[in-house]
């Protein structure tokens, strides 16, 4: 896992195990906050180390940006800890995180001691905000990866914790298309100093903006991909043609998973756009 200090008694974490995938520590002079937590319980495990160890403070919240298991099922590792979230992560949490663990336990024993602890604050409208130390945090709704999506701004820092609503490669279909558009246009509005994506590098000062158009450019290229692709015959016979890069986006890494979830991409708003499954040659 490697690990780097954003700014003062401001930590980001990214896993070496799984798709890149980040998480943060802002720091009090008596207790810390941890944004969302690692897919493996060891790098979560190192987190909850390093808070204690080398920060010598308790972790007293725990923040998710939203319920997807690469960010959600480590909280049950800082017992003690009040977690908070969106009112839609409660509840995803509940009717899909629960039952998706019992399914993942039966085939990795990685996960035995890992249980689904349900936020015990929350919020679904406008924001929510906690103060650690001098340091102000807004929680702020970003849907359009899923729909309990939240970033959480450390304001004097202008620093931004995203979750996956930055990504190296946007990804929509456990979301909506006009969600994450609206959302990429409220973060470039917010005048920040640095990004935390949910998964993949820092995106610095003076890159933000930058990134952010090659994924609002990458969104409409796909669109125009699915509205082509829906004049053709079979569909998917046309989305295996229409690689990352011809929708703009290069260089992605995402632990090699980023050519999947751009097919998924496309294939999910062709169904979304449409109301049915595109088709292929083959069957």
């Amino acid at each position: 896992m490697q690990h780097e200090r954003v700014s003062e008694d401001v930590y980001w974490f990214q896993s070496d195990i799984y798709a890149q995938v980040t998480a943060g520590v802002v720091v009090g002079p008596d207790w810390a906050v941890v944004i969302d937590t690692l897919t493996f319980p060891e790098e979560t495990l190192e987190i909850r180390d390093f808070i204690e160890q080398e920060l010598n403070v308790p972790a007293r919240y725990v923040i998710l940006t939203h319920y997807h298991a690469d960010h959600s099922w480590g909280a049950c590792f800082f017992p003690g800890a009040t977690v908070v979230a969106h009112s839609l992560c409660r509840k995803f949490l509940e009717q899909k995180g629960i039952p998706s663990l019992e399914s993942v336990k039966r085939d990795n024993s990685e996960f035995r001691s890992v249980k689904i602890v349900l936020p015990h604050l929350t919020f679904d409208e406008g924001e929510l905000t906690l103060k650690v130390g001098k340091k102000r945090l807004r929680l702020i709704p970003l849907p359009g990866h899923s729909a309990d999506g939240i970033g959480i701004l450390v304001e004097d820092d202008r620093v931004l914790f995203a979750g996956d609503a930055l990504m190296p490669l946007p990804f929509i279909v456990d979301g909506n298309y006009d969600d994450m558009l609206n959302t990429l246009k409220v973060i470039k509005e917010l005048a920040l100093e640095n990004v935390i994506q949910g998964h993949g590098d820092i995106v610095l000062r003076g890159e933000v903006e930058l990134v952010v158009g090659q994924n609002l450019f990458y969104l409409s290229a796909v669109r125009k991909a699915v509205r082509e692709a829906r004049r053709r015959k079979y569909a998917l016979d046309y989305f295996e043609k229409i690689t990352v890069e011809d929708c703009g986006k290069t260089h992605v890494l995402l632990g090699g998973m980023a050519e999947a979830l751009h097919q998924k991409n496309m294939k999910m708003l062709y169904r979304s756009e449409y109301g049915e499954e595109p088709t292929s040659s083959s069957g």
